[in-house]
């Protein structure tokens, strides 16, 4: 396994607005409706488009398909240079870098950090455009999550404050097990918010929940993208602990140490491309854990041991 998430500095206070990067999906904070350039339009035309409607960008579409997109630089430099009057798809980026609606927020967030973009395209998964995201687009849609959250996240641990105090054996404890499967993108992230819904309901302390959240989705991502017959991952919720482990049969990892730095990845291109393998899962997971062990190795797999304290009894 290696690294798949956004960096998060050690010893940090993981807020709500963390986990929730990690949950929310980018069809529930894009702008569904976007205005649009045709390849004929003149450069002029689109400058007036940004300054009516007080935008930055716009895509351009041809016959309904994304084919470029321009933006408020792109106007700058034509207006240096005297090519105001020439179309659209003179001057436009053709290699459109998108996202796609089903993708987590946190794909979106790695895509601006890596390329320095101001907005991306969302599409569909037949390539369509659906919509477009912005930096103030996730701003806003995390301040929305966030309220409506910690309303639901009350009641729920309101409800289940007392579930472990009403069990009496020798060692009461939770275990969930799920099956992470290979190189399937698309479901990036399902098993970490189960786990991290089970452990609201069981009334784990909000900033536990997050930390789990957090280091499950990394150790996920990272059997997802490197191990090619996927794995498995197993949660045991205690009174006093959460154990989280991961493992794969995957080729396992040739140098830990250097593994363990910051933007290290040995992801393929195509997988940096959509916004994974930034090379800060291990590190992110390392902020999470009270403990961390990794037993892995060159052709024998990766086990991930994650140990999480609890600030008070579930």
């Amino acid at each position: 396994m290696r690294n798949a998430g956004v960096s998060i500095e050690e010893q940090t206070e993981f807020t709500k607005v963390h986990e929730l990067v990690y949950e929310l999906r980018i069809q529930q904070v894009m702008t569904k409706e976007v205005l649009t350039l045709h390849p004929e339009n003149s450069l002029h035309e689109a400058k007036e488009m940004f300054r009516v409607n007080r935008i930055s960008g716009a895509p351009v579409l041809a016959d309904g398909q994304l084919v470029g997109i321009v933006s408020i630089e792109d106007i700058i430099l034509a207006l240096e240079r005297g090519e105001i009057d020439l179309p659209v798809r003179e001057r436009m980026t053709a290699k459109v870098v998108t996202v796609r609606a089903d993708e987590t927020v946190v794909q979106a967030v790695n895509k601006f950090a890596q390329l320095r973009l101001g907005r991306l395209p969302v599409v569909d998964d037949q390539g369509r455009l659906v919509g477009m995201v912005t930096r103030s687009d996730i701003v806003r849609g995390l301040l929305r999550a966030i309220d409506v959250d910690y309303r639901q996240e009350e009641v729920a641990r309101h409800r289940a404050q007392h579930v472990f105090e009403d069990l009496v054996s020798d060692r009461t404890s939770v275990t969930l097990r799920y099956t992470i499967p290979a190189r399937d993108l698309t479901r990036g992230g399902a098993a970490s918010s189960q786990i991290k819904r089970a452990l609201s309901r069981l009334g784990v302390a909000p900033r536990e929940v997050r930390r789990a959240a957090i280091a499950s989705y990394e150790a996920e991502m990272n059997v997802i993208i490197h191990a090619d017959d996927g794995g498995e991952m197993t949660v045991e919720i205690q009174p006093h602990q959460v154990v989280i482990q991961a493992i794969d049969s995957g080729p396992g990892i040739a140098d830990l140490e250097k593994a363990m730095q910051a933007g290290f990845s040995t992801a393929p291109d195509w997988i940096r491309e959509l916004g994974f393998g930034a090379g800060m899962g291990l590190n992110n997971i390392k902020s999470c854990a009270d403990r961390l062990h990794i037993d892995t190795g060159p052709g024998r797999g990766t086990h991930l041991y994650i140990l999480i304290f609890l600030e008070r009894h579930v």
